[in-house]
């Protein structure tokens, strides 16, 4: 019998893209008491004692519904995936009608992970029950992502909507020289060629900055401000903070870099999340190369070739040979396996696709009258297509984002200029 894991660090990994305050006292509170709920279920369901279990969840159930719309929306993983481990304890004691009673509910309570329950031995003595195939085949078309993937493989090169140049500040701006010199990058990169360099710099900062997908990142959000906040008060960054971060350190060393947001299709508005890396291009080998600090890793062909995020989602689509890099790991706690990693959870999470425009130091913080711009890539299969450019502005603060979207996949992966002079360049997929 395996352990279960509660979803909430992946639900929460990118919560800075969806509201940019700080979480508040009775967020941080519920928080506490959805990990301590979550520990007490855990005990119960390695004893298969359902009875507790189930006490557990009702609890956890009471004080959830008596929670604010927005907690409730933050924690539904949590709520949903109680509900799914207790079918699995039903299972596991053959008592086959309440499991598919609490599999039944933890589905219609926003439960989407198909592949999951496919996989999951605790669901076998339900398995060929006829109940528990039409529940899943529901599932399918929100909580299948290989399947939603390879259905969402067509773009349009031929779009000609509109869209910016994407640009990259040169490692000559102040900003950028600072953060350099601050944290001794050239030491850090090392003496080695490029992709070396480019790698040293992803490990630095894995291991400087934990990842903490269940807490906000910082007001001010450029890597100067965030590394000291998190050195001060001894916390991490969500996945957001870290390609930031990331992403700014290479701009001062003069690599070209964007950090993408990765997002599901989530046609049931019931996803709140989504993964952010960074894509670096590495001019010796004339391509983008994938970068991902939250799990150290970076991925390959069976050559043993680096990848870009392009390819590394054509090769998920066919199903052809990736390999990520073995000391691939999530805080030094867990490894990065690529059959989790690249075929449940990022198979989920590319399927829409965003980057700045202009690749810079403090890109997003949220500033009066500042404006950042995004362009958006996604698939000929997306359900909304538009509008073609959308603006929104904070009444609070006048920070306003604008989203450009688009099908073609060869504006969206423009080579960078060759020089810092930003000049459009003839673009490519790699």
């Amino acid at each position: 019998m395996k352990s279960k894991l509660t979803l909430v660090a992946l639900l929460l990994c990118c919560t800075s893209y969806v509201k940019a305050q700080q979480w508040t006292p009775a967020q941080l509170s519920f928080g506490d008491f959805a990990r301590g709920s979550d520990s007490l279920r855990s005990i119960a369901y390695k004893k298969q004692d359902a009875k507790a279990y189930a006490q557990l969840v009702d609890q956890f159930e009471a004080k959830y519904k008596a929670q604010s719309i927005e907690i409730q929306k933050m924690f539904k993983g949590n709520y949903n995936s109680a509900w799914y481990n207790l079918a699995c304890v039903y299972s596991l004691l053959n008592d086959k009608e309440t499991a598919l009673n609490m599999l039944e509910k933890s589905i219609k309570l926003g439960f989407i992970w198909y592949d999951t329950i496919m996989k999951d031995s605790d669901m076998d003595n339900i398995r060929h029950e006829a109940r528990f195939a039409a529940l899943v085949q529901s599932l399918r078309e929100t909580g299948d992502y290989l399947y939603i993937l390879r259905k969402a493989e067509k773009y349009n090169a031929a779009d000609v909507r509109p869209i910016p140049t994407f640009t990259y500040q040169p490692q000559t701006e102040p900003h950028l020289v600072a953060l350099r010199k601050a944290f001794n990058l050239d030491s850090i990169a090392g003496k080695g060629n490029e992709v070396s360099q480019i790698i040293n710099m992803l490990h630095w900062i894995h291991y400087l900055v934990p990842h903490d997908g269940q807490h906000d990142n910082p007001v001010i959000k450029n890597a100067m401000s965030m590394i000291a906040e998190c050195k001060r008060d001894n916390r991490g960054l969500n996945c957001r903070g870290l390609a930031t971060v990331l992403n700014e350190c290479y701009l001062a060393m003069g690599f070209k870099s964007r950090f993408v947001t990765c997002l599901p299709k989530d046609s049931l508005k019931i996803d709140n999340d989504c993964h952010v890396i960074d894509m670096v291009y590495a001019k010796s080998l004339k391509k983008w190369i994938w970068i991902d600090p939250t799990n150290d890793a970076y991925i390959m062909n069976e050559n043993g070739t680096l990848l870009g995020l392009a390819e590394v989602r054509e090769r998920i689509i066919k199903d052809q040979p990736l390999i990520v890099n073995p000391d691939a790991n999530w805080n030094r706690r867990q490894s990065t396996v690529k059959s989790d990693y690249l075929f449940n959870y990022m198979a989920k999470n590319l399927y829409i696709l965003e980057c700045p425009v202009m690749s810079c130091y403090d890109a997003e913080t949220a500033q009066a009258e500042k404006t950042t711009e995004y362009v958006m890539l996604l698939p000929l299969d997306y359900f909304k297509q538009g509008p073609d450019k959308s603006a929104n502005t904070n009444e609070k603060t006048k920070y306003t984002t604008i989203v450009y979207k688009t099908n073609n996949l060869n504006l969206f992966w423009a080579l960078p200029p060759a020089d810092d002079s930003n000049k459009q360049v003839s673009s490519q997929v790699n």
